[in-house]
């Protein structure tokens, strides 16, 4: 698979992280909603919350697993006769978080969501980038939010760590340049003996991590380059050596 290069106007993230003892402050959204969110989603709109003014934002959200706890509640009631929840079943679904953030802030901007199993979130990335390019003038928001899946699902491949991350994409004067890379996991034999020596060079460069979330957090608190290698690709995050 041939590199994929792509380049993120950071003008500000958050994070959250999935040890955190205190409960996110969430006082933007309104009490009797509050009450009814799950973890996954406070602490995905904490991070949004952290990264947007009051201006209008494209949101890309991201999870590999979603409100899965929730919907696995939902089903266990239904197993066990009981009648279910109309509004926990309205906020299982995996955009639940885009809808109470839209409505909050008034703000009628397009919402995506993605999942993409353990590499969600360097294909949201990807996502986020490919809007923002298409619309250079208007903001987008990443947010990434996840936690382990329920325990009756057995062991999952890859299991992600939690917390949640949030990326306000915008070129304004301050933005600092992530640069993003998507390389094949192994190079054909005939290529070029420079262009392999490349890739190792990169490779031996970057710090490894065993998720996607936490290569990314490494690279942007630090300042230095991280990677995270899946089954068939490996992901590579660095700031652009003018912003460091």
């Amino acid at each position: 698979m041939p590199d994929l290069h792509w380049t993120i106007p950071v003008a500000r993230w958050s994070s959250w992280p999935a040890a955190a003892s205190a409960a996110p402050d969430i006082g933007f959204i309104e009490p009797i909603v509050r009450r009814r969110l799950s973890t996954l989603s406070k602490v995905a709109l904490k991070v949004a919350h952290d990264c947007v003014s009051q201006d209008e934002v494209r949101v890309v959200f991201a999870s590999r697993h979603g409100e899965l706890r929730r919907t696995t509640d939902i089903l266990r009631t239904i197993s066990a006769g009981e009648p279910v929840s109309p509004t926990a079943f309205s906020l299982s679904v995996l955009n639940a978080m885009t809808g109470v953030f839209g409505i909050a802030r008034g703000d009628r901007s397009s919402a995506s969501a993605i999942s993409a199993g353990a590499e969600t979130l360097g294909y949201a990335l990807l996502e986020a980038y490919a809007q923002y390019a298409t619309q250079p003038g208007s903001p987008g928001l990443l947010v990434y939010a996840d936690e382990p899946a329920d325990p009756a699902y057995g062991t999952i491949e890859d299991e992600v760590q939690g917390g949640a991350i949030a990326v306000l994409l915008n070129g304004e004067a301050a933005a600092r340049q992530l640069v993003c890379t998507l390389s094949g996991a192994g190079e054909p034999e005939a290529a070029e003996g420079g262009q392999a020596a490349s890739h190792a060079g990169q490779e031996s460069a970057d710090e490894s991590f065993a998720t996607q979330s936490q290569a990314l957090l490494h690279c942007l608190e630090t300042g230095r380059p991280a990677v995270w290698q899946g089954a068939g690709a490996a992901w590579h995050w660095r700031w652009h050596e003018r912003a460091a």
